[in-house]
């Protein structure tokens, strides 16, 4: 049997075990787990956009939090039924113009992307020019700059009181559905030329532009597509939860995010999507910690607080042994599975070396 005909048994075999997996977690999963699943899957897909703007072409973006607010308000808007518009802005009416709109979800998934898009070319086109930490400082200050934009927009977003009662449209099949998409357009893209190219403007942008490379065409197709990711999952994150304000897309999303890629690895797909299972997984099975604990022979006060206390230091001690993230810059390979000897010894070797 072929190498590559191999590979792809095995790919689709496990492809087709998970789906088995999730059409059995929806069978028999409570409504609470059901809830992580699905932010899990929808933790890949954003930061998968993180990665592609901050890992593989090396953009120091910290306005993700913005991007996703675009594409929750645009699901949110084009999604809710007239009678829940009239409900929701009671203060001051909706727009007309979107006062009778209700679109299916996935054009409005769609729009949604598209919107953040858009938003990311308007910010990039001034900001992509900068470097390093002036480029983080110009990307935060856009992403405050939308969210104070839409606490302002009474009749568009509703203001401070946000959006309440949205369609509960995301399922573990949209949400891991649409990671997996996102996967799939992320191993195309990374082996394609244009992958290259990003790979080449983070390693050295003076030797890429020697090499024929056009730095703000290839930073500024990345900034757009990781924009369209974080819009998808902002909006997958609204119906999710049901209601949306704007400060949930404060600088603290952000800042999740990144923490994703960075223990993933930065400039790993397979990092990316390990991260954020873990890190839901984690911030939700140490929860207990914040409440009160009965040993028996000794009781132990709840610390408000004290999950996120031992959360950061289980970080800190992935982030001492494995300083480029739990993955680095490697994907994940069959050869790790159907020759672990080797796989181990190699890694050994390059170790010592």
């Amino acid at each position: 049997m072929k190498k590559n005909t191999k590979k792809n048994i095995l790919t689709l075999t496990a492809l087709l075990l998970f789906i088995g997996f999730l059409t059995i977690a929806d069978k028999i999963f409570d409504a609470y787990e059901m809830r992580i699943i699905n932010l899990a899957g929808i933790y890949v897909t954003l930061g998968l956009g993180l990665n592609l703007i901050n890992g593989f072409t090396g953009l120091f973006s910290l306005g993700h939090a913005g991007f996703m607010a675009v594409g929750a308000y645009t699901s949110a808007i084009l999604t809710m039924s007239p009678e829940l518009k009239q409900m929701n802005f009671f203060l001051k009416p909706i727009l007309p113009i979107f006062a009778d709109v209700q679109w299916p979800f996935f054009p409005a998934l769609i729009m949604a992307g598209l919107m953040a898009a858009i938003a990311g070319a308007l910010i990039g086109a001034p900001v992509l020019r900068l470097n390093d930490d002036y480029l983080a400082i110009a990307t935060l200050g856009f992403g405050e700059i939308i969210r104070i934009i839409f606490t302002n927009t009474q009749t568009l977003t509703n203001g401070a009181l946000g959006l309440k009662g949205l369609p509960d449209f995301t399922n573990i099949y949209w949400s891991w559905g649409t990671a997996v998409v996102m996967v799939v357009v992320m191993v195309l893209l990374v082996k394609s030329s244009y992958g290259r190219a990003f790979k080449a403007i983070r390693e050295n942008e003076i030797a890429a532009e020697a090499m024929g490379v056009g730095l703000f065409k290839h930073k500024m197709m990345a900034f757009v597509l990781g924009s369209f990711m974080a819009g998808v999952g902002g909006a997958l994150l609204g119906h999710l939860m049901g209601t949306i304000d704007p400060l949930m897309f404060r600088f603290l999303m952000t800042f999740n995010i990144v923490l994703i890629v960075v223990l993933g690895g930065i400039g790993s797909i397979t990092g990316t999507v390990i991260s954020a299972v873990v890190v839901t997984v984690m911030l939700e099975a140490l929860r207990f910690l914040d409440g009160s604990m009965d040993f028996g022979f000794i009781q132990i006060e709840g610390i408000p607080g004290m999950r996120m206390v031992v959360f950061s230091a289980l970080l800190m001690v992935v982030i001492l042994f494995y300083q480029r993230g739990l993955m680095g810059t490697n994907e994940f390979r069959w050869e790790w599975v159907t020759n672990p000897k080797e796989t181990i010894t190699n890694a050994w070797k390059n170790r010592k070396a």
